[in-house]
Parts: C-alpha cells; structure tokens; sequence
C-alpha cells in the first residue's frame, strides 16, 4: 500500500541521522509500531510519511515515500492547544483552530453517531462540550473519530498512550486489534504493543549515538524483544569465547618464541643442524602469529546500549514506621467535588499506587500528599511530578546544573556518571533542561531521586515518557527500592512488578 525506498533523513543544523537508508512496505493487514529511545526519530518519521511539511523546518530527506495516493489519518502526539478555548462542533467543522468554518464538512456530521458508537461515546454534548474539558481518553478518541471521518486508507498514530486511562488503553487495543485497515504506531506501552503490533519497526542510535540504525521485524513485540536479546546475548558469548581463544593462542604461542629464542641464544656452535632447526621452528612460529592477526573475531553486538541505575545509601525505613496517615473530606478541583472521606495509610516500605480513570482526582490528591509530607525531617522525600515544569523552575540551566545539591568535584563527577548510565552524550548533558525530551526530563528526575538519597518516593506516572526499552530497567530500579514508594500510574506492567497495594478511584 505505501512503500518506502532508500529514505535519508539528516537534521538541517547539526547534519545529524535520524534515518538511514530506511526501505520499507506497508501492506494491507500490518499493525506496525515504531519503537526505539527518545531522539531516534519517531515521530520524524511518522510526521515525514504524512507530510514532509512538518519537518522542512528542521530536517531534509532524500529517497523515495510512495503513497500510491493513499488517504493517510494522521493522529499527532499533542493536540494544538488552539482548540481548548472550542467546543466538539467547532474541533470537527474547522480544519484548524485558526481558520475559519469548512461548511462542507457539516455534510460528513451525520457519520458521527456510527463512529461515537464505535468509539464508545455516550451522553456527550457536541454543542457545548469544550475540548479543553475533555479526559485525555476522550480527547485520544475525539482525534480518531475525526480522523475516522475522512475514511483514511492507513492510519498514522502518534504515541495515543500517553495520557489516557486504563480503560481507554484497553479500549485502544480493540481498536488496532479489529481495525480494517493498517496502522503504523508509536507508543511506550509495552501491554498494548504486545497485544497489537505484528510488526516491529526499531531505531536506534549507535556508536555514541553518532548513527542511525534500524530493524525490521515481521513479528510480534514479546517475540521480537525476546528474539533480540537471546541473538545478542549469543553473540556477546561468541565473541568472549573467541577473544579467550585467541589470548590463549596467543599466550602459546609467545610461550614458544620466547623458547625457541632462549635455545638460539644458548645453542653451541659446534650444532649447526639443531641452530637450523630452531630457526625453521622460529619462522613457522611467526608465520603462525601472522595467520592468527587475520583471523576474525564475532563483534560484539552493534546496538544501542540500555540504561542502567540504581538506588543507594539512602536511610532505613522500618517496616512498623507510619509514612503516611492521610484523611481529607473534600478532594475538589475549583468548585468541583470529586471525592469525599478520603483515608490513606501507608506503613513501612510499602509500594502503593494510586488508579482510576482519567478526571477523577489522582494528580491533585497526589499534589496534596506531597505538600503535606514535603517538610518532614523523619523521612527524604523525592518527588516526580507529571508536569515536569512544576520542579523545574529554571529550565534554562543545563542538565549537570539542575542535578546539583553541593557544587563540589566529586558530586560533579557522581552527575556525569549517572548521566552517562542513563545514556547522555556529552552534548545532552551540556543542553540545556528546556531543550531536552519528555523521556530525558523523566531520566534527569530519577537521577535526581537517586542522589537526594530519598527513602519515600512520590511518583506521578514516572514511566509515562520512557521508551518500552527503558520502562523494564526503570521497573526493576523501582521494584528493588528499598523504600516507600506513593505512585500513580496506568503502566499495567508497573502496577503489576512494582506495587504491592492498589488504591482505585
């Protein structure tokens, strides 16, 4: 259906890859996701395939995108904010929140109910409803039934995970599961992509993240990853049993010159046949040395490093100790009362994590568990908002600064460290934090939580912005706390490997 040849892609200011020589075909029943670490061009990619407009600014492209005059859906990872201000009949009679009414398109309206149906809308007010009161799910589904409108031959979605529920997940999962036509899609749910992707696209970025890399895999995304470990772990095996090889060849051989060099030099004249010998012997031992130089060895693995971290020296927490004893009457947003007689206690290093659906107070009674713990001298907070710009109050600092506690030498080299585990170039850590991704921002927190020593942890969706890649190492960093952790989340894996108690909303 849509073919890709040879396609390069290359940032305009730094000359940078994000795609190298990138072939690829769509066909007709394919639910392929995009996977790979923030900055390794996803969403370019996804943007370029539907309209290389939006990335003229700031990248260029040679090769081929045959479309075949597909009518291609495009869901993009941010809505405009444009549109807050508008209501449901406004987002789907304009084009853009900028422009005026395209009264054609009130002739497609009567297509709504059947795709409100199909999305599982129900009571919603078209004519008043505002965007910007919409849940992420509704907005997520609000993009599709546009989209779906236009009846697009392929669908493009730009990470629809990010900020809805758990039953706005599931429900997104039926939808690629039963959909007609295909779907190209990036999205950090490792529970979603396994249940729906038959075909993994993978880029990565190698060699110090100096080129670009891709896999293509016709497979689903629990066999694809489980396939790439076990070929990379045969060959980082390989390879070590080779270089132990050879170094014991090696070691032989240098044991054998040094013998035959010793007999040369205390050899009698009166032998000349033995001399003869021993510097025959001599020469097929340098010429062995010389076949042993050609001789290949297996490589280690050509791929994108993982990250790595890990928690420590901060103080016992005892397992009879109340971390929390928290009672509110009222949770209200304005006007709005969304809860009464809430009650929380937490004891010990338990790890609890807050759920429900999106609009029902998690975030805001979260805030308030974190303002009313921040001052305690019996315990170390580390908090991770969702909004990363609550804490961020000087973006325009680079990474080393926005880390620091003391300004000493060592702490210095402690940052550089971290960030370096956390797979940093230097150019990154010398970025500024304004600069930088959701996922790195995500990264640079932890790293913060790791050297505050914090022994209670409060976490507003912390692998909500992390690649499927990372989430496993951040679950297992979490898993391993040996602290309280006060955590919400709609990371179904994390709920399941990290909380040892739910509180639903």
């Amino acid at each position: 259906m849509l073919e890709i040849k040879n396609l390069n892609i290359k940032t305009l200011k730094e000359g940078k890859e994000i795609i190298t020589d990138l072939n690829l075909a769509i066909n007709q029943n394919d639910k392929l996701a995009i996977i790979g670490e923030e900055g390794n061009g996803k969403s370019t990619l996804l943007k370029c395939i539907y309209d290389y407009n939006l990335i003229k600014d700031y990248a260029t492209i040679t090769g081929k995108i045959i479309k075949n005059n597909l009518n291609i859906g495009y869901l993009e990872q941010f809505l405009d904010s444009g549109w807050n201000a508008q209501t449901l009949e406004e987002y789907f009679v304009k084009d853009k929140p900028n422009l005026e009414i395209n009264y054609d398109r009130y002739g497609e309206l009567y297509k709504l109910d059947s795709i409100f149906n199909e999305l599982g809308f129900e009571n919603i007010n078209f004519e008043n409803k505002l965007i910007s009161n919409l849940s992420g799910g509704e907005k997520v589904k609000v993009q599709i039934a546009k989209i779906l409108l236009n009846s697009p031959d392929l669908l493009l979605l730009d990470e629809p995970t990010n900020d809805i529920d758990i039953e706005t997940l599931e429900w997104l999962e039926d939808f690629i599961i039963n959909s007609k036509i295909p779907i190209v899609f990036i999205s950090h749910d490792e529970v979603l992509l396994e249940k729906t992707a038959n075909g993994i696209l993978h880029l990565e970025r190698i060699e110090n993240k100096t080129k670009a890399k891709y896999t293509i895999e016709h497979i689903g995304y629990k066999e694809y990853i489980e396939k790439r470990n076990y070929l990379i772990d045969r060959q980082y095996r390989i390879s070590r049993h080779e270089q132990k090889e050879q170094e014991k060849q090696k070691e032989r051989l240098n044991n054998i010159y040094n013998s035959v060099r010793h007999q040369l030099e205390t050899i009698s004249r009166q032998n000349p046949g033995g001399a003869r010998l021993l510097k025959k012997k001599m020469k097929n031992v340098k010429a062995m040395e010389k076949r042993m130089s050609k001789q290949e060895i297996t490589n280690v693995p050509d791929v994108e490093e993982k990250i790595f971290a890990k928690f420590h020296n901060q103080d016992e927490i005892h397992n009879s100790k109340v971390i929390l004893d928290y009672n509110l009457n009222e949770l209200k947003i304005g006007n709005k009362v969304l809860k009464t007689n809430i009650h929380i206690r937490i004891i010990g290093k338990e790890k609890v994590c807050i759920i429900g659906r999106n609009g029902t107070g998690k975030t805001t009674l979260i805030k308030k568990i974190y303002e009313n713990m921040k001052y305690r001298k019996d315990i170390k907070i580390g908090y991770m908002p969702q909004n990363y710009d609550e804490l961020l109050l000087d973006a325009d600092v680079n990474c080393i600064d926005f880390l620091r506690i003391s300004y000493s030498k060592e702490e210095e080299t402690t940052i550089r460290t971290y960030l370096a585990s956390m797979r940093f170039t230097v150019e990154e850590t010398n970025s500024l934090v304004s600069n930088l991704s959701g996922g790195q921002k995500a990264k640079l927190f932890i790293i913060k939580l790791i050297l505050q020593k914090a022994n209670v942890l409060i976490l507003d969706e912390p692998t909500r912005n992390l690649s499927p890649l990372s989430t496993p190492v951040i679950r297992e960093l979490l898993k391993n706390f040996d602290g309280t952790i006060i955590s919400i989340s709609h990371d179904r894996k994390y709920i399941d490997e990290v909380c040892d108690r739910v509180i639903e909303f």
